[in-house]
């Protein structure tokens, strides 16, 4: 498994401070070990991606184990319908909570890290992991066809015609979305008028469904931190006017109900 040159699609080799291709083409790495990979034409975007403070927040709140039953339940997934040596793609992978705990557990998989924010990949490193990450699209990805046993995705958008195209023959989806009801006394505590989540398709037709998981699970936070801190990794913060975010900051216990769908799919 290698990156490929997002030029002209060689495979690039690690040369310890940069990746280069036969053609010549070099990406340095960063003093945070990942390699940018972005094109300019991939992304009009000024700001590519969460930024810090989204990070900083979600990294937070994550660490606190509040999520650890998803965590639980991909590592679950994975021993289900990969091999010992599968090769796995986080796409879209953040600071890479999940797929670090799922390469704690499988020893053996080869993880590979991809997301469109440098802010994200740097908190990454900081976190420790030590398999290869790049900035490069969902919807470009620096990845030859037909190389990857998985592709997980959660929470970032669903480019499956790119997931076919990288993943083997036989090769699985595991996609995680928020279910309707996902944190909606959250938005009942800032909104007057909250409103459920919209529903997450199973079907892909690229793809056959090969399960379906739902789980839920009440969650109590303690204290005004890591209330504010669920609130700053979630998209309403940054739909939210000040007079609104201002009613979570005098709260110190909160509870709020997390709900999660992971779809399952196939390549045939």
């Amino acid at each position: 498994m290698n990156f490929i040159c997002p030029v002209c699609g060689l495979p690039l080799e690690d040369r310890g401070k940069l990746f280069s291709c036969e053609k010549g083409h070099s990406y340095d790495k960063s003093k945070f070990s990942y390699v940018n990979l972005l094109m300019s034409n991939q992304s009009s975007s000024k700001r590519h991606g969460d930024d810090r403070l989204m990070i900083r927040a979600r990294r937070d709140f994550l660490s606190k184990g509040y999520y650890s039953f998803l965590l639980e339940e991909l590592i679950d997934v994975c021993g289900k319908y990969l091999g010992d040596e599968s090769v796995l793609i986080d796409a879209g992978c953040g600071e890479c909570y999940y797929s670090m705990g799922i390469a704690e557990k499988f020893g053996g998989y080869d993880i590979w890290g991809i997301d469109i924010s440098k802010d994200a990949l740097e908190f990454a490193h900081k976190r420790g992991v030590n398999f290869p990450l790049a900035v490069a699209s969902l919807f470009s990805m620096p990845f030859e066809s037909e190389s990857a046993d998985c592709i997980i995705n959660c929470f970032s958008p669903a480019a499956d015609e790119e997931y076919y195209r990288v993943l083997k023959k036989g090769g699985i989806l595991i996609r995680v979305v928020p279910l309707e009801e996902h944190l909606f006394s959250l938005k009942e505590a800032i909104y007057d008028k909250p409103y459920l989540n919209p529903s997450a398709s199973a079907v892909s037709e690229y793809f056959e469904t090969a399960e379906c998981r739902e789980i839920r699970k009440d969650i109590l936070l303690e204290n005004s931190e890591d209330i504010l801190n669920l609130f700053k990794m979630t998209p309403y913060y940054y739909k939210t006017g000040r007079e609104d975010q201002q009613k979570l900051e005098c709260l110190t216990r909160f509870g709020t109900f997390a709900a999660f769908g992971i779809q399952i799919f196939q390549k045939a």
